[in-house]
């Protein structure tokens, strides 16, 4: 096949790949293949002839622990911090940031061209300072533009993403403005309970909260509890969405073209709003098994990972992913990597040295299997889907098609 899109490439397995392997334990990796094969014919989609490659980060610019003063301090008040990775997600370092983008500038595409990372920010925090003055009775948000909040420090951090996207190893995109659901911390507050008592010990350390201890504060878009459980209103869906964008556009300089929601969830209402915002791409977890891209009603572009990368939370099982790979790229599908904020931090726990050696290898490997790889970011792959160009000038005969369908709803980390 020389170049151009296609519809539902039905092989599973180019010549060069060994058949998958199901013996493995791991859940997650196990539904990922379960669902690869799996008797019911696949969905018709955007397939490509040239395999691509995508890397797609969340939580970026998202507090959390606030080091060691804060991890102590919240230790000291009874929270047994350490139980789990996400007690120890704190906030990515510049020399984090630098590190990684050192890596991504090392690996090459058959164009040239660096590998790209889609970071997703969430554009605001907590305002520590103006909650303990109205003695935490309400959630007031600072912007990522205005700075960090209260006693947070990060030097030269913000010139390091944006050093990263003038390289064009990041290409940054929204995640939102704080991840937790605005109506869940309201409800927890206004019973003013356990719930209450809870998130305001966090608060005290300027740590907005460990999701795993309270899930109850639900996801940006989507409230777990009552009342008013389930997807916020269209309308409070728009407002947050348009601000989001605002503030993306305010620190970065640009639009957001891509989105992924907090912990995945999103209706139909979110695509609206998101469209009417000016975003073109929609970032999908991996729950649903491998699946190729498609276009909405709304234009959007959905895509779906395919790889979760995440040394911090799972273990590194190199040859498995490179399995996925060769099954995405036999399909005609982009490999989507994920790999979330946390493997990359390193002032609570040295996160990011077995991520980037993780990550090093799995880039090197692809490379190396596949000579006419070329690495993507959204922009590129939403062009590629729409008008039939590729980063390399290649132009292909037929634009993406259009498949009208829903996500289902996904497992979040």
């Amino acid at each position: 096949m020389n170049g151009g899109f296609c519809l539902h490439l039905r092989g599973y397995l180019t010549p060069e790949c060994k058949p998958l392997d199901f013996n493995t334990s791991r859940h997650g990796l196990r539904r990922i293949l379960h669902n690869l094969f799996r008797k019911e014919t696949q969905s018709e989609g955007i397939v490509f002839s040239r395999p691509l490659a995508l890397l797609e980060s969340d939580d970026w610019g998202r507090v959390g622990v606030r080091d060691r003063e804060g991890f102590d301090q919240l230790r000291a008040n009874g929270i047994r911090l350490g139980e789990h990775p996400y007690d120890l997600y704190t906030l990515e370092t510049a020399n984090d940031v630098g590190e990684l983008a050192a890596l991504l500038m090392r690996h090459r595409d058959s164009s040239g061209r660096p590998a790209s990372l889609v970071m997703n920010f969430c554009l605001a925090n907590l305002d520590f300072t103006r909650m303990k003055a109205a003695a935490y009775r309400r959630v007031e948000l600072l912007s990522l533009g205005n700075g960090l909040p209260g006693g947070w420090s990060r030097p030269g951090l913000f010139e390091a993403y944006k050093k990263g996207i003038r390289q064009g190893v990041f290409y940054p995109a929204t995640h939102g403005l704080t991840h937790f659901c605005p109506l869940a911390m309201e409800n927890a507050l206004a019973e003013n309970a356990d719930r209450a008592r809870l998130l305001r010990t966090f608060w005290e350390a300027e740590t907005p909260y460990v999701y795993w201890r309270m899930p109850w504060i639900g996801y940006e878009y989507w409230n777990p509890g009552k009342p008013q459980a389930g997807f916020l209103r269209p309308q409070r869906q728009r407002e947050l969405i348009q601000q989001s964008c605002s503030e993306s556009l305010a620190f970065f300089g640009r639009k957001a073209v891509s989105a992924c929601a907090p912990g995945y969830r999103a209706n139909r209402d979110t695509h609206r709003a998101w469209a009417e915002s000016g975003v073109r791409v929609v970032q999908n977890g991996t729950g649903s098994g491998l699946q190729a891209p498609y276009i909405d009603e709304f234009g959007l572009l959905h895509v779906f990972r395919a790889i979760d990368l995440e040394p911090a939370l799972k273990e590194i099982q190199t040859k498995k992913y490179l399995e996925i790979a060769c099954a995405c790229v036999a399909r005609g599908i982009p490999i989507v990597i994920s790999v979330h904020a946390i493997n990359f931090h390193s002032s609570l726990k040295d996160f990011r040295s077995t991520t980037l050696n993780a990550l090093d290898s799995l880039l090197t490997a692809l490379e190396s299997k596949f000579p006419d790889l070329l690495y993507v970011n959204h922009e590129e792959l939403y062009k590629a889907a729409t008008d039939g160009t590729l980063p390399s000038g290649e132009r292909y005969a037929a634009p993406g098609t259009r498949m009208l369908r829903r996500p289902e709803l996904q497992e979040a980390l």
